[in-house]
């Protein structure tokens, strides 16, 4: 097994905007294909908010101000050391062995848990793996009765199971996380959308059709496109159909095997973004969410994940919102993934929801306190859940999806995984399947980085697109603009400092007054690029620093350069007599040093190098000044001065 070592970035990042914190890049030594997950239980937390209320609402401080009152109770914590003490004897069965199995095992290890597999493939991903693999269907009732008698706790890896069989085994007291209830409702998804529209989610209209009169009257009561879907067995673009218009409708039927596979239509939604969010279910009804990100589809099929996505706050409580109200309809405890569309209205509809790990949280592997994998096992093992936030300000998950049938498949797949292996940042997962397919998932990459800006271009730079051959340098992490060239001589001691303290700096000219154009993309990009931070220069009036503050979130430093007239003074005021909403920090007149050292100590407050080397700097500024004070008591002050 080959060794790499590639670098990863450690960082908080809250969805509340007072909170943000990064940490130093760190050598991370990996296998090639498998990864050890950081385990950080740190208890931060993810907050939302209720869409029914103006007040601040945690669905996480509510659940675990709900644990910490059954904590209260001896025996229940008798029962969570006991869980914990007796994890290396439990046995978690899962119906499944693909990828999802896999990292369900990668995962497992760090605790000792031993998770056994049932799939009819001899050489299924998790098979390598696995405590135990049972060779066998996971659709035959005998056969997944026979495997449940080897578990503790069975769970699924995949929905389209035989759900009689494990209602029957509920009812002989095996434990099934998540409940046979919501795997009917969910593997069903007609039955997914009746449910869900019953419990109050927002949802595209649809309707049951079962012949070809009943889905022409649905598209003139919905229009066209119209989505046509199975109700069963339809994942990664399978059992979906578009007809653009009434004389599709027929062909469309055809393509998904006809009234009698059972089939539903949608209106179609106008969506200008798909998202996700990862819910966890504790077997105590306390319920988590990750972060929201955006997945990106190709042909039907998830073929990236952007974390967190790009979208107003509101959108995101609204988005956590409707994934909370979905997950707490159902029963039983693990992960789950609700699949949303955001509207070009605004609105968040669900589309579908998955009972069990799912592609559109494989980033927070690396990106996060808790992967998905881990917290789906906590859950059904009946462990506390672990925190969900992102330890890294953004990541991108790229599915290496196959580019052609057999080996020269393959050679694609691994040239593309030695370029990841080259990238900051990035970690490369192989799932290790043993036949190659066109469009078949057989690994992804995960990019984590200061921001998805910056990881796009690295991305680019992976897949080798026009224009990002190179990409590997250090992104920067400070911004200094000034409106003139003759502001320089003095901006220039900010970039020097930095440079001083390792910290990665851009130095451009943008003019509040003469380019507004150019200072508003400055501004406006600038997070999304990694600038963490803005230094603005500015003389006489001194609206740069002002203007820059209101286009971003990032903080501003402003210097106040001293003009030909009043000393600075005028720049000065300028900065300080900013409205309230729009702060700007300031320094003295001309004294853009101390604006990179304050630009260094609010990096160092997420980032341990940066605070061990301002400590140095200011015992190296201790020792010069007592090395002095020393000098002018031996040697007394008139020496002193003729030296």
């Amino acid at each position: 097994m080959a060794v790499f070592s590639s670098p990863t970035f450690e960082a908080v990042f809250s969805f509340e905007p007072s909170q943000f914190l990064s940490r130093p890049p760190s050598s991370l030594s990996l296998c090639f294909f498998s990864v050890s997950i950081a385990a950080d239980n740190r208890n931060r937390n993810h907050r939302l908010w209720h869409s029914s209320s103006s007040k601040l609402y945690n669905p996480t401080f509510a659940c675990r101000a709900s644990c910490d009152s059954h904590e209260t109770d001896s025996s229940h914590r008798k029962d969570h050391d006991s869980s914990v003490h007796d994890l290396s004897k439990k046995i978690v069965g899962v119906l499944g062995g693909g990828q999802l199995g896999r990292m369900l095992c990668q995962a497992a290890s760090k605790m000792a848990i031993k998770v056994m597999v049932l799939d009819p493939s001899e050489n299924c991903p998790a098979s390598a793996l696995a405590y135990d693999h049972m060779v066998g269907s996971f659709d035959d009732s005998a056969t997944v009765e026979e495997f449940a008698k080897r578990c503790e706790v069975l769970t699924v890896e995949t929905e389209h199971v035989d759900v009689a069989t494990l209602e029957k085994l509920e009812q002989q007291g095996i434990d099934c996380e998540p409940k046979a209830s919501t795997i009917r409702i969910i593997q069903d998804k007609y039955l997914q959308k009746v449910h869900f529209s019953r419990h109050g989610i927002p949802l595209p209209e649809f309707m049951e059709i079962n012949n070809l009169e009943e889905t022409k009257r649905a598209g003139e009561l919905y229009g066209y496109p119209l989505m046509i879907k199975s109700k069963r067995l339809a994942y990664d673009g399978r059992g979906n159909a578009v007809a653009k218009s009434e004389g599709e409708l027929s062909s469309a039927i055809d393509v998904l095997g006809g009234f009698g596979h059972g089939l539903y239509v949608e209106k179609w939604a106008s969506f200008i973004k798909e998202l996700a969010v990862i819910v966890a279910r504790g077997r105590d009804n306390s319920i988590l969410c990750y972060p929201v990100v955006e997945t990106i589809h190709k042909e039907n099929i998830c073929h990236m994940v952007k974390a967190p996505v790009d979208v107003p706050w509101r959108i995101r409580k609204l988005a956590n919102d409707v994934a909370y109200k979905a997950i707490s309809s159902l029963e039983g405890a693990g992960v789950f993934a609700v699949e949303l569309f955001l509207t070009r209205d605004g609105q968040i509809l669900l589309n579908e929801v998955a009972p069990r790990p799912h592609n559109s949280g494989h980033h927070t592997i690396e990106s996060c306190y808790t992967s998905q994998f881990e917290q789906h096992l906590r859950a059904v093992v009946g462990l506390p859940l672990g925190d969900p936030s992102m330890k890294t300000p953004a990541a991108i998950m790229y599915n290496l999806l196959g580019e052609d049938e057999g080996e020269p498949g393959f050679k694609v797949a691994h040239q593309l995984i030695a370029r990841a292996l080259e990238i900051p940042g990035a970690t490369a997962h192989w799932y290790d399947k043993p036949e190659m397919r066109r469009q078949r998932k057989m690994g992804h990459v995960t990019l984590v980085g200061p921001s998805v800006g910056v990881l796009e271009a690295r991305l680019k730079s992976m897949l080798r697109e026009e224009g990002y051959e190179n990409l590997n340098e250090a992104a920067p992490r400070v911004g200094i603009v000034m409106g003139s060239d003759s502001d320089l001589p003095v901006m220039k001691d900010a970039a020097r400092i930095l440079n001083m303290f390792g910290v990665s700096t851009e130095v451009r000219i943008v003019s509040a007054h003469r380019t507004p154009e150019l200072m508003y993309s400055y501004a406006s990009s600038a997070r999304e690029r990694g600038i963490q931070v803005i230094i603005a220069g500015a003389g006489g009036a001194a609206h740069l620093p002002g203007m820059v503050a209101s286009l971003t979130p990032l903080p501003v430093i402003g210097v106040p350069v001293r003009a030909s007239t009043l000393d600075g003074i005028d720049s000065l005021l300028s900065i300080v007599q900013m409205p309230r909403g729009v702060p700007v920090a300031t320094v003295a007149v001309n004294n853009a040093t101390n604006a990179g050292l304050l630009a260094v100590r609010m990096l160092g407050v997420g980032d341990a190098d940066l605070l061990a080397r301002m400590n140095q700097y200011q015992e190296d500024t201790r020792d010069y000044v007592l090395t002095k004070a020393e000098k002018l008591r031996k040697d007394g002050w008139e020496a002193y001065l003729n030296q």
